[in-house]
């Protein structure tokens, strides 16, 4: 049995992800499970979704724990301290991460040791599709490394998609770029080797109080430690030639991320934008633009 875990951010579509696998391993002749698993349900938020896919009965339920195959559709969450895409990656396992970056670049910084394969679906989804959409992408690579066929990956893709998407061309496209990807991962052998527990492990959690039990919005990796700058895609950019200092942008921030510069023109807390572009779009002049995010978001700045 082979067990999959999708990482992406709430929009991104590893749920849909997870289900299109699922559908195209049954299609190509497999017994298949896909879930998901939400935490806070907001755009941008990290997600996980899984999926088993087996020749025989699957009995097992729950959550993936000791992936076999892990796909990381935003390169971010590799360095959440809450995500932890990597763990309970069994030992001769995959990583798919989709990034723009080299791939010793990628292997060194995240010190990742298991075998990394690198393509920027999202790049392909901007070029073929024109919208960052990468579920459909996200999963015709998974199919690739887990060994399922093109025609059931097919096939797949126009019965999930087609209840989403009503728009016959885009759903072309969709299938188009997800096939490009297909094509352009180089299949490897997977030789993760199985974690069989000794005996059964019974958790036993003591009920507490609100008081112990409710989290502190200051403990780490809550709001004030957890920037949310690095869920973006684009970032909104100002021409400062261009803006009239309407104060339409700062006052359609949904985030409270736009403040005045020293010149009294709005400017972007890049630390906390999540690129949701509503100010590019609320914008009448039209002195924002959205530019695409090309390195580490961990290094914000102008």
């Amino acid at each position: 049995m082979l067990r999959l875990r999708f990482h992406g951010r709430g929009g991104q579509g590893a749920k849909v992800a997870s289900r299109v696998l699922g559908t195209a391993a049954f299609l190509d002749g497999y017994n298949a499970q896909d879930f998901p698993l939400y935490g806070a349900e907001r755009r941008g938020a990290p997600i996980t979704a899984f999926t088993r896919i087996s020749r025989d009965d699957i009995m097992e339920r729950g959550l993936v724990s000791q992936p076999d195959i892990v796909v990381v559709m935003d390169e971010t969450l590799l360095s959440d301290p809450r995500a932890m895409p990597l763990s309970g990656l069994k030992k001769g396992g995959v990583v798919f991460v989709n990034t723009p970056r080299a791939l010793p670049e990628i292997k060194e910084e995240y010190g990742i040791e298991e075998h990394v394969i690198i393509l920027d679906i999202t790049k392909v989804s901007l070029d073929m599709i024109g919208e960052p959409v990468l579920s459909s992408l996200a999963a015709a690579v998974a199919s690739k490394i887990a060994g399922i066929g093109e025609e059931a990956l097919s096939g797949a893709l126009e019965k999930e998609l087609s209840g989403i998407i009503s728009d016959r061309e885009l759903l072309e496209k969709n299938i188009e770029a997800a096939l490009y990807c297909y094509n352009a991962v180089v299949p490897v052998s997977i030789e993760a080797a199985e974690n069989i527990p000794e005996k059964e492990n019974i958790i036993a959690i003591p009920f507490e109080t609100a008081l112990v039990s409710s989290p502190a919005i200051k403990a780490t990796a809550n709001t004030p430690l957890r920037r949310t700058g690095n869920w973006r895609i684009f970032r909104p950019v100002w021409d400062h030639d261009a803006c009239t200092r309407c104060m339409t942008c700062v006052a359609r921030c949904p985030e409270g991320c736009i403040r005045l510069n020293e010149d009294g023109y709005p400017s972007a807390d890049y630390e906390n934008c999540k690129g949701c572009l509503i100010c590019v779009e609320e914008c009448p002049v039209r002195a924002i633009s959205k530019v695409r995010e090309t390195h580490s978001r961990s290094e914000e700045g102008d």
